[in-house]
C-alpha cells in the first residue's frame, strides 16, 4: 500500500431504521461486535487499513479500547510510512514546482508577470555555490611567499633569501609593516621546510 492508494476517512453513515425520539429510543438494536458484549453498538471503527468503509460497531467502552490499539501504519516499511506522510502534507494531491507544470492550457510564463521582487529571476532558483575549503597552512605559506607548485628545497631557500633582503627592518628604516611582514615570511618558511622535510618528494 502506498500514499497514492490511501483514502480520506469516509463520511459517517446514518443507521437505518426508526429514528431516535426524545424519550431516548436509540432506534433498531445493533449489538456490540465485541464477543459476548450485550451493549448497544453505537460507535463504528474501521475493520482494516485496506477496508476503511467496512466497520465494526462497538459500545463506548469497547470502541475506546479498539481505538487505543489501532495502528494505521502497522506492517508498513519505514519508506512507505514516510512517503504516505509526505503525501498527506499536500492533502493527497500531486504537486510540482511553480511554473513547471507540463501540459494543459494554463502553463505559467514568468516573463509575462510583473515581478517587482525578482521572485522569478533565474538567480533566485540557482543552486548556491559550493563553499571551498579554507587553504591549508602550506597553501597559505606558498601564497605569502608567492611560490608555485611543485616546490623544491632550493626554490624555497632562494625565495626566502630574496624576501628577507626585501623586507628586513634594517632595509626599511625600521618600518613596522615591513617588520611584521618579515616575521610572517619567517613563519611561512618554517612551515614549508617542515612540509618538505616530512616528504621525500617536493611539496605539491
Amino acid at each position: 500500500m502506498t500514499g497514492d492508494s490511501r483514502k480520506f476517512w469516509p463520511p459517517r453513515e446514518k443507521p437505518r431504521g426508526k429514528p431516535s425520539d426524545k424519550n431516548g429510543d436509540k432506534g433498531p438494536f445493533r449489538p456490540c461486535d465485541h464477543p459476548g458484549c450485550p451493549e448497544h453498538g453505537e460507535y463504528r471503527a474501521p475493520k482494516s487499513r485496506d477496508h476503511l468503509s467496512d466497520y465494526y460497531w462497538f459500545c463506548l467502552g469497547h470502541v475506546r479500547a479498539y481505538n487505543q490499539s489501532w495502528d494505521y501504519y502497522a506492517g508498513l516499511a519505514s519508506e512507505d510510512i514516510e512517503r504516505m506522510l509526505r503525501f498527506d502534507t499536500t492533502w493527497q494531491r500531486p504537486t510540482w514546482p511553480l511554473g513547471r507544470m507540463t501540459g494543459g492550457r494554463w502553463q505559467f510564463d514568468g516573463e509575462k508577470v510583473k515581478d517587482s521582487f525578482g521572485v522569478f529571476d533565474e538567480e533566485m532558483w540557482q543552486k548556491p555555490k559550493e563553499r571551498k575549503a579554507p587553504p591549508s597552512p602550506e597553501e597559505q605559506a606558498m601564497m605569502l611567499m608567492e611560490l608555485t607548485q611543485p616546490l623544491s628545497l632550493d626554490q624555497l631557500r632562494t625565495r626566502y633569501k630574496e624576501l628577507c633582503k626585501l623586507h628586513h627592518p634594517d632595509a626599511n628604516n625600521g618600518d613596522k609593516d615591513a617588520e611584521e611582514r618579515f616575521k610572517l615570511i619567517g613563519q611561512a618558511y618554517q612551515t614549508l621546510m617542515s612540509s618538505l622535510a616530512a616528504s621525500d618528494q617536493p611539496f605539491r
